[in-house]
């Protein structure tokens, strides 16, 4: 990896897929097509001693294949992706694919330099990727007419597709439902990671149909699902991730009463992960698994003991 772009990229976190539609028809396709339709893991990276701990990695994405996720997104925020060099990345990337054994990867970049961070997509071509999670540059605060340019600029370079991760209080940028819906025409962008937080703004995008809309805020899942949403990317279904996806099938079902049952048991344990910033409360739940250690790095720290003591009570709870 050359080092003239380690510095400027940070992550982000044989199916087939419908062609952009025209208009607002309600989307009628079928789930078991939509590439991104189900659950995915924004994994976490595992460190021990200062270093990556590939090891725990592979473990942890070997556990979590075996409770019927779709796939898993490397190199996001809940993975401390902006505390990754460039080879730590691919480290991490080739790690999560291999222990994936076929499953779908999804690969987070991101970054403020536009030929650098092409370079960059250029070179993640040789990977057998399902798609790139992509944020607005941090920051700088475009008009949407930029975001639009820089958008479409990088799906023109990538060889997967692009799943634009919509994320206004990490970045600084709102994307506009216009600017998202003119961006749903793109061959190359797909789907859309929604931490929005503009609930007309996840409907409009439903209703429309062309980009599959993928749940980011956890304590949206249930809403996002039962409202027509594709799919979920879920931090906190690293925990107890066999019963998110028995939701997410009770959901497609049309079994909302149940779903949401279900669901009410599992928001304490969601609001407790989030209480302090991901992924440190993550991580100590499974620390307390014996999955990884305990480890994180600068800015983000462990959590308090309370927290630690709230997570354990609710762990045995749920």
């Amino acid at each position: 990896m050359p080092t003239a772009i380690s510095n400027t990229i940070v992550g982000a976190q044989a199916d087939t897929c419908s062609g952009p539609r025209v208009g607002n028809s309600p989307d009628t396709t079928p789930a078991s097509r939509r590439r991104y339709a189900g659950l995915w893991i924004p994994l976490v990276t595992p460190f021990r001693d200062g270093g990556l701990d590939l090891p725990a990695l592979s473990q942890l994405v070997g556990h979590l294949r075996e409770q019927g996720v779709r796939g898993f997104v490397a190199c996001g925020s809940t993975g401390e992706a902006a505390a990754l060099d460039a080879d730590e990345q691919l480290a991490v990337l080739d790690t999560a694919l291999d222990a994936a054994q076929g499953l779908p990867v999804i690969m987070g970049v991101s970054g403020y330099h536009l030929p650098k961070l092409r370079d960059w997509i250029r070179l993640l071509a040789s990977r057998p990727l399902a798609g790139l999670l992509t944020p607005a540059p941090m920051y700088v605060r475009p008009a949407q007419a930029g975001l639009l340019d820089w958008f479409q600029a990088l799906a023109d370079s990538s060889a997967a597709p692009l799943i634009v991760y919509d994320i206004p209080y990490r970045t600084g940028a709102l994307i506009s439902a216009d600017t998202l819906l003119t961006l749903a025409a793109h061959p190359n962008i797909q789907a859309i990671k929604d931490c929005g937080g503009d609930v007309g703004k996840t409907l409009a995008l439903i209703d429309d149909g062309r980009l599959e809309v993928l749940v980011g805020e956890d304590l949206q899942f249930y809403a996002t699902l039962a409202q027509g949403g594709a799919g979920a990317i879920t931090a906190s279904a690293h925990l107890h991730t066999a019963r998110f996806v028995t939701l997410m099938h009770q959901i497609a079902q049309g079994r909302l009463d149940v779903a949401r049952t279900d669901w009410l048991r599992l928001v304490p344990l969601i609001q407790a992960l989030f209480a302090e910033p991901n992924p440190g409360p993550l991580k100590a739940a499974l620390a307390g698994q014996g999955r990884m250690r305990e480890e994180l790095r600068a800015p983000m720290t462990p959590v308090t003991p309370a927290l630690r003591e709230r997570l354990r009570i609710w762990m045995d709870q749920t």
